[in-house]
């Protein structure tokens, strides 16, 4: 049997985050071969999950960052079965590493993440070896991102919830660029604009709309003007310009930007929220 030191587990344990006594006995398995024990471990992981593939994975923690230069931002969302195994650290440091990835590679879609080089193996193949660890399904369900002149993320404490917001200037108060962000976390718009909502949403909302009047016995005749007038008030309180500033309910957004420059605009945003 190969003499395995305590080095050389500690030196598998940070390829492959698995616990202690998995290395050892990989390492053991594989006569001190690295790679082989890198195997066995990865080997571990896609037999447990498949058979965990049934189950659903609804915890994990939502994480949102920005490239040094602030023009790139990403988003990605790490399940788990339970909150148990989210809180880990050695989990969150695992979605950490797939979003620095994900900043550095900028890939177009969530697939494309998945088949990214990381330590060895691919992000997918990453996160199959962890179920090994865990014992639990996990997932890598979403990945976006937003470009602008500056993107600015925010994450809810508890990692639960995240956004990111592009705007078309840089160089502004940070703190301007947070407001925003942490607005869309807090008020969850549709759209940056009444003009951006999907016409699926608009029907969808009259429909709504027309339904309630109609349950309220109000004349069939005057549904669609009532319908219309329920419209303007979605469009109030469901669209991101439009709709009271958190910090100050005097002002809209779109007030509130125009009071920092009368230009700034929001170009773009992204919201995931783990408890939805």
């Amino acid at each position: 049997m190969a003499n395995i030191s305590a080095a050389d587990v500690a030196k598998l344990r940070r390829i492959t985050l698995a616990g202690m006594m998995d290395c050892k006995k990989a390492l053991e398995e594989s006569g001190g071969d690295f790679d082989k024990a890198i195997e066995i471990i990865r080997k571990k992981g896609q037999a447990v999950a498949n058979k965990r593939a049934d189950r659903e994975a609804s915890e994990g923690v939502v994480l949102a960052k920005v490239t040094p230069d602030g023009k790139f931002g990403a988003m990605i969302v790490l399940n788990s079965e339970t909150d148990f195994v989210a809180r880990n650290s050695d989990f969150i440091a695992l979605a950490e590493k797939i979003l620095e990835k994900a900043l550095a590679s900028k890939p177009s879609g969530l697939d494309e993440l998945k088949a990214l080089p990381l330590e060895g193996s691919t992000v997918g193949e990453k996160v199959v070896e962890y179920i090994g660890i865990t014992g639990e399904k996990l997932e890598l369900s979403y990945y976006d991102k937003v470009t602008a002149e500056h993107v600015q993320a925010y994450i809810h404490p508890g990692n639960k919830l995240a956004t990111l917001a592009g705007f078309n200037k840089k160089g502004l108060d940070v703190q301007v660029y947070k407001d925003v962000a942490m607005q869309i976390a807090a008020m969850n718009p549709v759209s940056i604009d009444k003009d951006d909502v999907p016409e699926k949403v608009i029907a969808q909302e009259i429909e709504i709309g027309k339904d309630q009047a109609r349950r309220e016995g109000k004349p069939e005749e005057m549904l669609e003007k009532i319908a219309q007038g329920k419209l303007g008030k979605f469009f109030k309180e469901s669209t991101l310009l439009n709709q009271d500033f958190i910090k100050d309910n005097k002002l809209t957004v779109r007030q509130y930007l125009q009071s920092v420059a009368k230009d700034l605009k929001v170009t773009g945003f992204k919201r995931y929220n783990l408890n939805l």
